[in-house]
């Protein structure tokens, strides 16, 4: 099933692992560190002084204390809480660390500036411009919730990837590109900065990336300026050219009418087509929003899950034997505004591994959710739904992309 996007360029020759929770990429995450000889580089949107961030912290700083240039990158609203603690923390050991659009301190007009809603979601880590995790997990502990007293029994559902061959280098100029943004005394000598960033890319494209494995794989990367569309467009093409199954995990799911059409003109043409979606609460406007549109899925014959030990935070989808893995929701947030990376993997082994884990989630941890009780939900749930529904259309409405949803 052959995905064709403009921006879409498949690497071959990568190994790549699956990662499920931070249960799995903390500790490769700190080993990775341990073992860098030359550079550290860090995006991510979440970073949390709890156990696990603490731990991840303290690593990088050890990675630095002997020589490694470390280099780290955070989203000033999702790592607002501990984002100064963490600056000093790395710049007293040498690292660099910079804040993507930081929050004002003090409530001025700022505070109602639109563009303080373009974040930084993504989450890259590149080690020694070899090695790469990509995926959607934050740095915070996976039984962390926004409710103390809430007991969570599992771990946060999440994934990501660890990532050798040439794939890595198109996430090291990814994130050059932002660090040359992000930092003014850079863009005064931006000439010759284009110019080492291109021979970069050249030559880490070359011999630093070797043949790793078998998987073909794409960066697809979303932004707000060359690249709007490229994820959402990623899906379309995919759900459009599935025959057999499409399976999508998505923990803030509410896409636009074309990827709901896309959707339901699969199910219709007998793809079988599951939604694997929160059933724990972790915010409830996003909640209460998704499950208004269930009903045109549920009609159309989609199955719809929710998963229920834990909070479910995955961003991956299954495609016949196309697969992705990464940051970006299926909701305005992700695809209107945030900067989001997802890995587009074209390999059966990867993709039957992703498959044979979702699959379990819904089997093991979810409860299906039926049409005709769906139906008899209360008047007072349908009305906070749809409540919930309008509110977020008007957010939307906000960004000028009214029309989309």
């Amino acid at each position: 099933m052959p995905l064709i996007h403009p921006h879409l360029r498949f690497k071959t020759s990568n190994a790549i692992t699956l990662l499920e929770n931070g249960v799995q990429l903390f500790p490769a995450l700190c080993e990775a560190f341990d073992r860098a000889m030359r550079s550290i580089q860090v995006e991510t949107y979440i970073f949390r002084l709890d156990t696990a961030g603490a731990k991840i912290l303290h690593h990088l700083k050890l990675a630095a204390l002997r020589g490694v240039r470390v280099r780290v990158m955070l989203d000033g609203f999702g790592s607002a809480q501990d984002e100064q603690a963490i600056q000093s923390e790395l710049q007293s050991v040498g690292a660099q660390c910079r804040i993507y659009r930081p929050e004002p301190r003090e409530f001025t007009l700022k505070s109602f500036d639109f563009k303080r809603l373009r974040r930084l979601h993504r989450k890259i880590v590149v080690i020694d411009s070899r090695l790469a995790f990509i995926g959607g997990i934050n740095f915070e502990d996976d039984y962390l919730t926004h409710e103390p007293l809430k007991h969570v029994g599992d771990p946060r559902f999440d994934y990501a990837v660890q990532v050798t061959g040439p794939l890595v280098a198109e996430a090291v100029h990814a994130q050059d590109l932002l660090w040359l943004r992000l930092n003014w005394r850079l863009l005064l000598r931006a000439p010759r900065t284009w110019r080492h960033l291109r021979f970069r890319h050249q030559r880490h494209r070359g011999a630093l990336h070797p043949a790793a494995g078998t998987a073909h794989a794409a960066l697809v990367l979303r932004d707000n300026l060359r690249y709007r569309k490229s994820i959402e467009t990623v899906y379309l093409e995919g759900i459009t050219h599935a025959q057999e199954t499409i399976i999508i995990a998505n923990a803030y799911f509410l896409p636009g009418r074309k990827l709901r059409h896309a959707l339901i003109n699969a199910a219709q043409r007998g793809v079988k087509v599951k939604l694997l979606l929160q059933g724990k609460i972790e915010y409830r406007m996003q909640y209460h929003a998704t499950r208004w549109i269930y009903d045109q899925f549920l009609r159309a014959g989609i199955e719809i899950y929710e998963y229920l030990p834990s909070f479910l935070h995955a961003k991956v989808a299954v495609l016949d034997q196309i697969s992705t893995v990464g940051s970006s929701n299926l909701d305005p947030f992700s695809l209107l505004l945030a900067r989001e990376a997802n890995v587009v993997i074209d390999d059966a082994a990867f993709t039957h591994t992703l498959r044979e884990s979702l699959e379990a989630a819904i089997v093991h941890g979810s409860k299906v959710i039926e049409h005709t009780l769906y139906a008899q939900r209360p008047m007072l749930t349908r009305m906070t739904d749809g409540l919930a529904y309008l509110l977020l259309r008007v957010g939307v409405a906000l960004t000028g992309k009214s029309s989309d949803y």
